[in-house]
């Protein structure tokens, strides 16, 4: 039996295979997509989800994960002997998730059910792969015998300087969220441009904004060899534009010499704001913190 617990949200979008490789705890939010309610990962995949908001006009909408239901995880693992409890979790700047997690382990500290058990709980300032792929990371090097604090401490060493970008082949998801103006989306639709989107903590701007496919994907392996650190891994999270990400990571890693660390389809946060046709990517850059 382990005496430690990793807990994360459905926003991760970590394969089924390493969740369950490594036995990792976690919560699916619920979606909102027109009158329908989803429940991440359990009635849909990621990739599904992406073909199924292709084919609809309503942006989709992640309510927050709750303290009761924290509360009823952390007693789970506690009556299973869980000395550590690590929770890592959507970025707090877009979801109330974080907050919610926090108040559930004090309550419990509070009232004496959390016992001697410790509790690290981490605001990932990030989303989809760029906490999953870490909490895979941090699941192995458990696994291996690394203590817990020094897994804690690879993590927030993560989540200080992950970097996420965004390449976008169509406008109408980041003009509907707001993340791209309106006037500038459509300007953008009809110049043909490919903006790429950089997404740190809780800032969004446009850093570039190539014309074409072809010149775009260049362009954002240039951009990402000024900002990630040399030689370290990448991260994709899968659109239905595969074609042009696999041509982006052939190009990047014969560019830079970084290797392709983990690639998976996202779910309904990154697809909220990015749509469905896009090349995601997750690089570490300098510190912040």
């Amino acid at each position: 039996m382990k005496e430690y617990r990793i807990i994360t949200d459905s926003g991760c979008d970590i394969s089924r295979e390493d969740e369950e490789r490594y036995g990792i705890d976690i919560l699916s939010f619920d979606i909102i997509l027109g009158s329908e309610t989803i429940r991440e990962r359990i009635d849909i995949t990621g990739h599904d989800f992406l073909e199924k908001i292709a084919a609809c006009e309503d942006l989709p909408k992640t309510s927050q994960i709750t303290e009761f239901r924290f509360e009823e995880k952390y007693e789970e693992c506690i009556k299973d002997g869980a000395k550590d409890i690590i929770v890592v979790l959507i970025n707090g700047a877009g979801s109330h998730t974080y907050a919610n997690a926090l108040s559930a382990a004090e309550h419990m500290k509070e009232d004496g059910r959390a016992g001697e058990t410790r509790f690290h709980i981490l605001d990932s300032h990030t989303y989809s792969l760029g906490y999953g792929y870490p909490i895979v990371e941090a699941a192995k090097k458990l696994e291996a015998g690394q203590s817990v604090d020094m897994t804690v401490a690879y993590l927030t060493d993560w989540f200080d300087s992950c970097e996420l970008y965004l390449m976008l082949f169509n406008l109408r998801h980041a003009k509907k969220s707001g993340r791209i103006k309106a006037a500038s989306a459509v300007m953008g639709e009809l110049m043909n441009i490919k903006p790429i989107v950089q997404m740190i903590d809780d800032e969004t701007k446009v850093v570039a904004k190539p014309r074409g496919e072809k010149k775009a994907v260049n362009e954002l392996v240039d951009y990402l060899m000024t900002r990630a650190i040399p030689k370290t891994p990448f991260i994709v999270g899968r659109s239905l534009a595969t074609e042009l990400e696999d041509e982006f990571i052939e190009k990047y890693k014969a560019k830079s010499g970084s290797q392709l660390a983990m690639i998976h389809s996202v779910g309904s946060v990154v697809a909220a704001n990015a749509g469905t046709s896009f090349i995601g990517v997750f690089v570490k850059g300098e510190k912040r913190r």
